[in-house]
């Protein structure tokens, strides 16, 4: 049933994109039936602490855009090249204070607060603009779902843990609006078009 639901997800996805760039962007959360008509999903209600131990919950984001990606810091594959994909993102956006960055940490063990701290001050970020987050591996995980990265530990692996690189650009009603491989330059780079489309969305409104 899962894999059902991320594969009508992605050809909804492709059949977007195909479609004329002057169409608004979709809604890809989950359709729901609320009060006897047709819903979507919200992105469920959060508490993480971040970077700077501040707890950081759904309602710093009221009015506001986010992205959502899910990483660890020793990760030796795919999360540097996610990282510096990132980096693209909120480079481009720096001064833009209604868009912010959430990542999340698959390895909460490993990745306390004050590790979450030196990698943001490594790369030369920090909050509120790009939340290093980290919680209740339980929590984490099962949030993960809703921004349909798949997370799985998996000893076997040599670095422990199996995760997707999606991006996934949040609106201001919590509603899945855009994703992109975080990993693949071509595609960060149509994500930050479509990320000013919904700025631009936004701004009619």
């Amino acid at each position: 049933m899962k894999d059902n639901f991320y594969f009508l997800f992605f050809l909804s996805l492709f059949i977007w994109s195909c479609n004329s760039s002057n169409e608004p962007l979709p809604i890809f959360s989950k359709k729901i039936i609320k009060n006897g008509e047709l819903a979507y999903e919200k992105i469920p209600n959060f508490s993480f602490y971040n970077q700077d131990s501040i707890r950081i919950t759904n309602q710093d984001f009221e009015n506001k855009i986010y992205i959502a990606d899910f990483f660890f810091t020793h990760c030796p594959t795919i999360c540097p090249m996610m990282t510096q994909q990132m980096l693209r993102i909120h480079e481009h956006f720096l001064d833009y204070d209604y868009l912010h960055i959430l990542s999340h940490t698959i390895d909460p063990k490993r990745d306390s607060v004050l590790r979450l701290k030196q990698y943001a001050e490594n790369i030369g970020v920090s909050a509120p603009k790009w939340h290093f987050l980290t919680g209740k591996k339980e929590e984490l995980y099962e949030i993960a779902d809703y921004y349909y990265n798949e997370v799985v530990e998996d000893q076997n692996l040599p670095d422990g843990f199996d995760h997707s690189g999606r991006f996934i650009l949040v609106d201001e009603e919590g509603l899945i609006r855009a994703y992109c491989n975080g990993t693949i330059e071509k595609e960060v780079s149509a994500f930050i078009q479509k990320i000013e489309q919904l700025i631009q969305e936004n701004a009619k409104e």
